[in-house]
């Protein structure tokens, strides 16, 4: 099998949906510096397009995403893995202004499982798994991992998931709150596709203040966040949409 000469393939659909896939399958939809600037370049495009309300990301061939790709860093110096940056794309789905929803089927691990992590709902197949492996190979996390699954786990979880570089599959990563639903194999793209319309749906300014605030809040005080939300909360009933909104609701 060829790989294709773009590694990720990107659509509208209808609904206000914009999809980001991965396309390394004979890979499993490793991770490497191509795969990670063609999503940022789509995320950009997407949160300046006035037709996409939310965004999905996924990966072909039955795999989300089976890692960083390992042949590209192994002879690599500390110095030589910093320039490229490879940290970038993460920090794009975290602090993107418009909703992501993960689709997942196969395997999420690694650089994999992190992207999953820095989007803002993860819809997963049932025979899905997630992973952090680097210990396995010498290394750590390092775009997100033991701080976003310590947030997301708690300590214990985490810690064992990461030290011990062992993977979980998709109804355990729900029961502890890793996966926001579950879905029958071949499937997660498609619900994901139906949330993601009905968030595209819903008030552009208000799916913004939202995020906005969940991602000050995973990085802030409780104080500091509640003054984040309230800030937002008041501002909107200055958009249109409040107006149309509670004139709906009142008649």
């Amino acid at each position: 099998m060829h790989e294709p000469e773009v590694p990720v393939s990107v659509e509208i659909i209808d609904g206000g949906v914009g999809v980001i896939s991965i396309d390394r399958p004979d890979r499993r939809n490793a991770i490497n510096m191509a795969v990670k600037g063609a999503i940022i370049a789509a995320i950009e495009a997407f949160s300046a397009d006035e037709r996409i309300g939310a965004i999905i990301l996924t990966g072909k061939g039955g795999y989300f995403a089976a890692g960083s790709d390992v042949t590209e860093m192994a002879a690599k110096s500390s110095g030589e893995m910093k320039a490229t940056q490879g940290d970038r794309v993460f920090a794009a789905l975290r602090h993107c202004p418009k909703p992501i929803v993960a689709a997942v089927e196969g395997y999420a691990l690694g650089g994999g499982c992190e992207l999953a992590l820095s989007c803002d709902m993860i819809v997963a197949a049932e025979n899905a798994q997630f992973g952090q492996p680097e210990i396995n190979l010498g290394i750590m996390p390092g775009a997100g991992g033991t701080q976003l699954l310590l947030r997301t786990l708690g300590k214990y979880r985490a810690a064992r998931m990461i030290l011990t570089g062992e993977r979980i599959d998709a109804a355990t990563a729900a029961g502890y709150g890793l996966v926001s639903e579950l879905s029958p194999p071949g499937a997660a793209l498609a619900r994901a596709i139906e949330l993601a319309r009905k968030i595209a749906a819903k008030s552009r300014p208000a799916v913004r203040a939202v995020k906005e605030a969940m991602t000050i809040g995973q990085e802030t005080s409780l104080s500091a966040g509640l003054a984040f939300e309230r800030q937002g909360f008041l501002l909107l009933f200055d958009t249109p949409e409040q107006k149309a909104g509670m004139r709906r609701f009142v008649e």
